[in-house]
């Protein structure tokens, strides 16, 4: 006799049955990506859902031809720049140290946020505290650092996730209905269509962090890890093509609808979004004062689920350059987590605001996507590696549209960081 499993029970294992993109979108729709697009809805509507659509277009493109090679060939990036491409070692070098150091900097806001998130929940349950505690912001910050180091070092994270990665979904559901709900005219959501960068202060840096949080390099990078790691082989290219397209699919709607939930909600009321507490009104039309709670847990969850991944990037990187496994018990894995916990005190120590410093090392992450794409493009299209599976007209006019537009916000990003600073 079949058993017949619940509903719930069938969910889950949908769940835990999709391909690797869905990781990806896990890895890419983080808290980094959730400020940015509250912050641009907020401060400048929906006038770049143009600039996130590329994005997303781009990224499947990229996605496609990542996941191909990996399926073709069996190997993983970092490794392959190195052996296969002319100056491939100094290629595979830069594109480490790169991915490392703009992770390693969006830990610094992901932490920063995640502090003050917690700060501003107890602060909803006691009013008496203060607005503003910088020794309390701290403290939460080390004790969430500690705390994450010390289950990566055990091996706990697997269920640790699942719950997260339910908190975030959670979340991700609530804005997507919460857009319909609130759903601009559509003329409204036409215009945001419309290639622009609004003429207002911060705007050329929210354009470089769409980016920076959406077409991000180390999503690239690790998928023929995450591949490798599903099982994969030449029998399912239809399958990583439809995965990659899910990603940048849902990349793009999630993404969109927190998007049109801040310009809807928090544009309308005038807000200016600089602290934790100001973004939690974008679910408010749906679940009244539950919106506070839901959206601060959610996003805790969501910068927590992230830490993990930036905590293991250095090793995960290097074991790849060495064509080796990752070992999470060696000593260097300790060392480089620690590392990369120290590196996400900066802005508690600091005492900066967390919102800004988010948007800014997302800016960071853009300089190395260029190379991240260029060096897909040499490998994918190699007839010795690739034979038949080699890209064809369509892929490379999308990779090569992928370059340029790289190249272009890469340039805007410095212009941004210029007037910023």
């Amino acid at each position: 006799m079949i058993e017949k499993k619940s509903l719930p029970k069938r969910f889950w294992l949908v769940l835990l049955s999709v391909g690797p993109g869905i990781f990806g979108i896990g890895y890419t729709i983080g808290t980094g990506s959730v400020t940015a697009m509250v912050k641009a809805g907020a401060e400048i509507g929906t006038s770049l859902l143009w600039h996130l659509f590329l994005c997303a277009l781009f990224s499947l493109f990229v996605l496609e031809a990542y996941g191909r090679y990996a399926i073709i060939t069996g190997e993983t990036s970092i490794y392959s720049f190195k052996t296969k491409l002319k100056y491939g070692k100094f290629i595979a070098i830069f594109i480490m140290v790169g991915i490392i150091v703009g992770q390693w900097g969006s830990y610094t806001g992901i932490v920063g946020i995640c502090s003050n998130g917690i700060y501003e929940t107890i602060r909803l349950f006691i009013p008496t505290l203060s607005e503003n505690n910088y020794w309390a912001v701290l403290g939460i910050a080390i004790g969430i650092l500690v705390v994450l180091y010390l289950l990566l070092m055990v091996g706990k994270y697997s269920f640790f996730e699942k719950v997260l990665v339910i908190l975030v979904t959670l979340m991700g559901i609530c804005f997507l209905i919460t857009m319909f709900v609130v759903l601009p005219e559509p003329k409204e959501i036409a215009a945001g269509f419309i290639p622009r960068i609004p003429k207002v202060p911060g705007a050329e840096l929210l354009f470089a962090a769409f980016v920076g949080t959406t077409m991000a390099g180390p999503t690239f990078v690790v998928r023929p890890l995450t591949i490798k790691g599903h099982g994969w082989t030449r029998d399912n290219l239809k399958d990583q093509s439809r995965d990659a397209f899910v990603s940048a699919f849902l990349m793009f709607m999630i993404s969109a609808s927190i998007m049109i939930c801040a310009a809807s909600v928090l544009a309308e009321k005038g807000i200016i979004v600089t602290k934790v507490l100001d973004m939690v009104g974008t679910l408010e039309p749906l679940i009244g004062k539950f919106a506070v709670a839901l959206f601060l847990v959610g996003l805790i969850s969501a910068g927590l689920s992230s830490t993990f991944p930036i905590m293991m990037v250095a090793a995960l990187l290097l074991a790849d350059y060495r064509k080796g496994e990752l070992d999470t018990n060696s000593t260097v894995f300790r060392i480089l987590a620690a590392v990369a916990c120290l590196f996400g005190l900066i802005i508690p120590v600091l005492g900066a605001q967390p919102i800004i410093a988010q948007i800014l090392t997302q800016v960071f992450n853009v300089f190395v996507l260029p190379v991240v794409v260029f060096a897909i493009i040499l490998l994918i299209n190699r007839k010795d590696i690739m034979a038949e599976h080699r890209a064809g007209w369509f892929l490379n006019t999308g990779l090569i549209g992928a370059l340029i537009f790289a190249c272009l916000v890469s340039y805007k990003a410095v212009i941004a960081l210029f007037d910023f600073f």
